[in-house]
């Protein structure tokens, strides 16, 4: 059953991202209250915006007509026996790459690489995400490196772990890189321990491994 203290927390963290004009925030707002469906990113953000909004909106998205409809909804929920929840399980993972320019880091993964661009965020872009299959990567620009890149190639610090199902696969896509005149800081390469496996270097030195199974 949802806390109510930590719905409070998550209406503020709402309330936060949209003065500080954080553009994801935006999907949210439009997707959940009907009196912003109308309106774009930056016209949603430009909208004046209220802790009471936010808690709207948390409430929405839980399927209570409002925040008051919510906190009774809780209420009654909590002087009920609730049923076993089950183990969670977690349905997914998005590693989040720092990148220079999220347009350029777009234009790589989906001329090179075989992915879509699934949204780009700013004017010009700050955050963006690309997916090829199962496989989901979003970038964050920053003005200068995380990492040391002359650490990062020498310790082979991966950004992100990608994985197909066998043999024939890894191989093919290794091939389809190297045919698009990719970068690579590793080729294709068997392991002591049976897989085999590539490394991509994407235009910020980000370390990208594609892996098959062991055989």
């Amino acid at each position: 059953m949802p806390n109510l203290d930590n719905l409070k927390k998550q209406a503020k963290l709402i309330l936060r991202w949209h003065r500080d004009r954080y553009y994801p925030v935006a999907t949210q707002i439009r997707e959940g209250l009907p009196r912003f469906q109308n309106l774009n990113d930056r016209e949603i953000l430009d909208r004046a915006f209220r802790l009471s909004d936010a808690q709207e909106l948390v409430a929405k998205q839980l399927g209570f007509e409002n925040w008051q409809a919510l906190k009774k909804g809780l209420t009654t929920m909590s002087n009920q026996q609730q049923p076993l929840v089950p183990h969670p399980v977690i349905a997914g993972a998005e590693p989040q790459l720092f990148v220079a320019d999220v347009k350029q880091s777009c234009e790589f993964f989906t001329t090179k690489l075989g992915f879509k661009t699934t949204f780009v965020y700013g004017d010009p872009p700050f955050y963006g995400q690309v997916v090829r299959d199962a496989a989901k990567l979003n970038f964050r620009c920053v003005k200068a490196g995380v990492i040391d890149s002359t650490v990062r190639a020498r310790e082979d610090l991966l950004s992100a772990v990608m994985t197909v199902e066998s043999a024939d696969e890894i191989k093919q896509l290794f091939l389809e890189f190297q045919s698009a005149g990719v970068q690579f800081h590793q080729t294709l390469k068997k392991q002591p321990w049976g897989a085999k496996n590539f490394i991509v270097k994407d235009p910020d030195g980000n370390l990208l491994l594609f892996t098959g199974p062991e055989v």
